[in-house]
């Protein structure tokens, strides 16, 4: 889910050389889930190869980061380790939309209706557990740097931009910010031109970039506030947030009281059963590791063949096309 604090944090639109020379720790998980929603069949069947394994993460993963090392752009990946146990309630509610998203995707197939169908197949989702492991090879065999976080990667990737070890955080959730990501870019693995859902509507998808100094300033607020914010609104930690409170209202009411608990007598018939203090300290100290490495090194051609072509039937022309795009990227 993420956060929902889109248009309440000021961001700048900028384009992909901005970002040449630059290290970007991409949330992995929040990226796999993107290429597994939007590289399917046109009636929402994802990519798979001649045994049933399903490939669309891993078409993703290696030629939207051959793209990006070809444009100067240092990548390296954070995978998620073991979810908090406050995330709990948000993955179950997850499994729940996904159930329902299937049952109506079959019925639009049955019913003919591709379009709804493969919008349906997109919400249906879901990170079986050899794609992790999958895409660890691939990214390894590519020369580009992985990281296993002991929890959350999008809180270990925000830390290595605390650290200076990366210039960006790369996810689409706002989250980022609440655990200290000094910068945060989204749309780096979904850049270009994209359909609304549902709709006949086509869209230029941008990188967009966020500084949290500057996020904090423009709303006048600390890192600490900006966290109640969001937990009115609701978090992953505490998906309800308040009923009715949307980011503009949550922002009013914190600077308003200061902080979430005084927010909360004014709002004396809501209701909100999270611990406020548990979620805080899941963003301001969470559980993240030193060790890691972040090397960047020349792609191993014939083992990126091997695994794509050989084992899960890439062609093998435009792999080896790709690997060589990366290649001059990392001589520039």
């Amino acid at each position: 889910m993420g956060v929902n604090l889109k248009g309440l944090v000021p961001k700048t639109k900028v384009e992909f050389k901005t970002l040449s020379g630059k290290a970007v720790a991409i949330d992995a998980y929040n990226a796999l889930y993107q290429f597994l929603a939007i590289i399917r069949q046109p009636d929402g069947t994802p990519l798979k190869d001649r045994s049933g394994r399903i490939t669309s993460h891993l078409s993703g993963l290696f030629y939207r980061t051959a793209n990006l090392v070809e444009m100067g752009i240092k990548v390296a990946y954070v995978f998620d380790g073991a979810a908090p146990a406050l995330k709990e309630v948000e993955i179950k509610r997850r499994a729940k939309v996904k159930a329902e998203a299937l049952v109506k995707y079959e019925q639009a197939i049955r019913e003919g209706k591709m379009e709804q169908a493969r919008s349906y197949a997109q919400m249906t989702s879901k990170l079986k557990d050899y794609m992790p492991e999958d895409s660890k090879r691939l990214l390894t065999e590519m020369g580009v740097p992985w990281i296993q976080a002991p929890s959350e990667g999008e809180a270990q990737a925000a830390y290595l931009t605390m650290k200076g070890d990366a210039d960006y955080c790369g996810s689409q959730d706002y989250d980022s910010l609440l655990f200290g990501a000094q910068a945060l870019v989204r749309n780096v693995t979904i850049s270009g031109r994209r359909k609304l859902p549902r709709k006949n509507v086509y869209v230029e998808v941008v990188p967009e970039v966020m500084k949290l100094d500057h996020v904090l300033k423009e709303l006048d607020v600390t890192r600490e506030q900006l966290i109640d914010v969001a937990m009115l609104v609701g978090t992953d930690f505490n998906p309800d947030g308040v009923k009715g409170i949307g980011p503009k209202t949550a922002l009013k009411l914190i600077k308003k009281h200061g902080c979430l608990e005084e927010a909360l007598t004014e709002l004396k018939d809501a209701e909100f059963s999270a611990e406020p203090q548990r979620i805080r300290e899941i963003f301001l100290h969470p559980n993240v590791t030193d060790n890691y490495t972040l090397e960047w090194t020349e792609p191993n051609l014939e083992g990126v063949v091997d695994f794509l072509c050989r084992e899960r039937d890439f062609s093998e022309d435009r792999v080896r096309k790709a690997v060589g795009k990366m290649s001059a990227g990392l001589k520039e």
